[in-house]
């Protein structure tokens, strides 16, 4: 069964371009996903598809209503749906959160814009706040996409080679070592020559020393994590 996509937003055109393209087109052309973008003004109820007010207490920007919100959940939600917002404020967005949820069916994504959306959306919709770094975004959109994404590319099927995600950046809690492929020598850089040896063992070992020494470089924070 294909695992099924609903995402709502107030922008349903950009959408358009990063789904048609790359893994996720190919995950949609064998029926491994299934994504359907639902436009949020759909559900406004007044004549200017107004979708936002002002905030309670005051304060700059807008704030998304949660009518709409409400009635475009209620209009996909199944007992087998999950309901994902995208928000800064949200647990981080990492490789065992999307291993995790390539196991569900159904996955609803709430695009949020403006100052953020009226929080009763979260306290009576939403099983999971994703946020997928510590910045802010003009809407959670691209978010959306990014989870999206990394998801889909787990699917069985989805990559040409399987072993691809088991050996990418953090699936194994460290960042990936570095490939190389031909020529040998190019402008004078040469390919660690244990490569080239044939000699699996020494190749597997080269490649966790180097998987440990770029994650204690660049990112120590997995270790205290791990």
């Amino acid at each position: 069964m294909a695992l099924k996509l609903d995402i709502i937003t107030i922008f349903p055109e950009i959408f358009f371009g990063p789904f048609e393209a790359s893994i996720v087109k190919r995950a949609r052309d064998k029926g491994l996903v299934d994504i359907n973008v639902i436009n949020l003004r759909d559900f406004a109820a007044d004549k200017h598809k107004s979708v936002d007010d002002r905030p309670y207490g005051g304060g700059p920007g807008m704030v998304m209503t949660p009518e709409p919100l409400f009635e475009a959940v209620k209009s996909v939600k199944t007992a087998e749906s999950k309901v994902l917002l995208m928000a800064p404020s949200g647990e981080p967005f990492r490789q065992e959160v999307a291993t995790e949820l390539k196991e569900e069916s159904h996955l609803i994504f709430i695009c949020g814009h403006y100052e953020g959306i009226d929080d009763r959306v979260r306290q009576a919709l939403v099983d999971r706040t994703l946020s997928i770094g510590d910045y802010v975004l003009s809407n959670g959109n691209l978010a959306a996409m990014v989870i999206a994404d990394a998801v889909i590319r787990l699917l069985p099927g989805a990559l040409g080679c399987g072993a691809s995600a088991e050996q990418e950046s953090f699936s194994n809690g460290l960042l990936e070592f570095p490939q190389f492929t031909r020529p040998e020598v190019f402008e004078g850089m040469e390919v660690p020559e244990v490569l080239l040896t044939g000699n699996h063992k020494k190749i597997e070992e080269w490649r966790n020393e180097q998987s440990l020494l770029l994650t204690r470089q660049r990112r120590p924070d997995l270790f205290k994590e791990n």
